[in-house]
């Protein structure tokens, strides 16, 4: 009785690991992009509002994510140079550059839901618009742009995670160089003397053909 056993193809086992990069590759450079729209986008929506009290009465107060803080727009723009870069380094420079794009979501997570219940910004507008120092901000209320920004931070940060674990399998910008320069020149094959139209050529500078 004869047995088959199922041996997978070598090349289907080398292809699984360029088609697993090129996944991570696609939804890394989605979610850098899209995580640093969203952080930017929130930094310049309004985070924050409330009323002073001046001498004509209750007077609005708001305050934008990039007034209350600055630090998400700061790394959203850090995180797309780290995006980018890490197309352009190898080795250890690429794992460097990709912990660098995780800290910068996980910062602008951090400074995002910090900053998402603070009414400092508010309270020196308030101080500003009464000419009081020891105002404060009245019915202060939030929006939900500063949690918009902290989910643009988690798409950069799992954006730099994947990175960290794939990024070996990713292509590099000189990469097309590099196999250009490693590839050996083509080197021109002896002529044959043998051949009639060698022979032609000999007879017509004045050559002997058979060598004598």
């Amino acid at each position: 009785m004869e047995y088959v056993t199922a041996v997978p193809h070598p090349s289907s086992e080398a292809a699984a690991p360029a088609r697993s990069g090129r996944r991570s590759l696609a939804v890394a450079l989605l979610c850098g992009a899209l995580g640093a729209a969203l952080a930017l986008l929130a930094s310049r929506q309004r985070w924050a509002e409330g009323t002073a009290t001046v001498a004509g009465g209750a007077f609005p107060l708001t305050a934008k994510g990039s007034d209350v803080t600055g630090v998400p727009a700061a790394l959203a723009i850090v995180g797309l140079a780290a995006l980018v870069a890490v197309f352009a380094v190898r080795g250890a420079g690429r794992l460097l550059v990709s912990g660098l794009l995780a800290l910068s979501g996980a910062g602008i997570v951090t400074a995002a839901l910090v900053s998402a219940s603070d009414g400092s910004a508010l309270d020196d507008e308030a101080a500003r618009a009464s000419g009081d120092t020891s105002a404060t901000v009245a019915a202060l209320s939030h929006t939900g742009w500063p949690y918009v920004a902290a989910a643009g931070g988690l798409l950069i940060l799992l954006a730099g995670v994947l990175a960290l674990r794939y990024g070996g399998r990713w292509p590099a910008m000189s990469g097309r160089y590099e196999r250009g320069a490693a590839r050996p020149r083509r080197t021109a094959r002896p002529a044959d003397p043998e051949r009639p139209e060698e022979i032609w050529k000999a007879l017509d500078r004045g050559e002997d053909p058979t060598g004598a």
